[in-house]
């Protein structure tokens, strides 16, 4: 095995020595968020067609798994929708960066056999369900906002992620925006939270299995999950006061009204101002050690080599998943930020 051969770097894409990839039959391991579950999978069956040398896999195990994934080193990167908080950053053995993939929306989920018109929530009404306050679906806040609609006389029943979830983390981020209430008396954007009401699911699996078992049910859940499903969702009433849908357009929108994006790339866009931002959506990210010097060599190489694959080949499959595609000057500070990560001192990406 030729493990201490340098790897040679040219231009944007890493050039790792076919000799020391064959040899070494590299494996590479990510574990973390499903919130861009469906869109990693396609990434990586097209990758490891491409590469045959390279093997690489995805759990989607939760954000949460993913974090303790990447700070035990059980995976050479993780998943996760949430940023680290500072608590996590300093429990990893060594420095982590925060790299986005793509961007896309949450929704919301429900049951009601008779209701066949699309509905339409506001933050009040999110907000109002998710604390319990509003326990009908004939509520009069939700007869105003789909109004001709016959809502029945039915307990609402609330569905929630009982792991720890980036999903969670987008739509609570969402929450303790749209209500003040939320933030005082369940805090801040989290991946899990004391719910104030609610039945638990593991995994989008979880949350809507919840969903499907309970007439007059409500959950969240990534768009591309009920898009593949093929379950009904609500519409959402932005800050603008607009009805928007969950389309990549919708989410660009929300992205675009971040002007400048933190050095440490921890972003939120979850209801932000835009006649058409979607309300309830966010970046994936990946998370890397910047020094991969405790790896061997060809699979640190090979990990980098990946990633700057689904930033640049990778983003053009994004839109068929209903993903939005990192817009061009971002895709760039992406790239900048892969270029830091080393082995032995120097940079895997050039």
């Amino acid at each position: 095995m030729l493990k201490g051969i340098r790897m040679l770097v040219s231009g944007a894409a890493l050039l790792v020595a076919a000799t020391v990839v064959q040899a070494a039959g590299v494996q590479i391991q990510g574990a973390g968020a499903t919130f861009p579950a469906p869109l990693y999978a396609k990434w990586i069956a097209a990758y490891n067609t491409a590469n045959p040398a390279v093997k690489v896999d995805y759990q989607a195990i939760g954000s949460g798994g993913g974090i303790k994934a990447i700070t035990d080193r059980t995976a050479q990167f993780a998943g996760s929708d949430a940023p680290m908080t500072e608590v996590q950053e300093k429990a990893a053995p060594a420095k982590l960066i925060h790299v986005p993939m793509v961007a896309g929306p949450a929704v919301l989920i429900y049951n009601l056999p008779s209701v066949k018109t699309q509905l339409k929530l506001d933050n009040d009404a999110v907000a109002g369900i998710f604390l319990g306050e509003i326990t009908k679906w004939n509520d009069a806040k939700l007869r105003a906002l789909n109004a001709g609609v016959d809502l029945p006389d039915a307990d609402i029943i609330v569905a929630h992620r009982s792991d720890g979830s980036g999903t969670s983390y987008i739509f609570t981020d969402f929450l303790a925006k749209a209500s003040a209430k939320w933030k005082s008396s369940v805090g801040p954007a989290a991946t899990a939270v004391k719910w104030p009401v609610g039945l638990g699911g593991k995994g989008n699996d979880g949350v809507a299995a919840a969903v499907d078992n309970a007439e007059g049910a409500i959950g969240y859940v990534e768009f591309a999950y009920a898009k593949k499903k093929n379950l009904a969702y609500a519409i959402q009433i932005n800050k603008a006061g607009n009805t928007v849908e969950p389309s990549i357009d919708n989410v660009n929108a929300a992205a675009a009204a971040i002007k400048d994006f933190p050095a440490d790339m921890k972003v939120s866009i979850t209801d932000t101002n835009g006649t058409s931002a979607y309300p309830i959506c966010g970046y994936t990210y990946i998370l890397i050690y910047q020094d991969l010097s405790y790896l061997p060599q060809e699979q640190a190489a090979a990990v980098v080599q990946y990633l700057n694959w689904c930033i640049h080949e990778g983003q053009d499959t994004a839109k068929d998943l209903g993903y939005a595609r990192l817009a061009p000057d971002l895709q760039k500070k992406v790239e900048d930020e892969l270029k830091t990560i080393t082995f032995d001192g120097a940079p895997l990406l050039k």
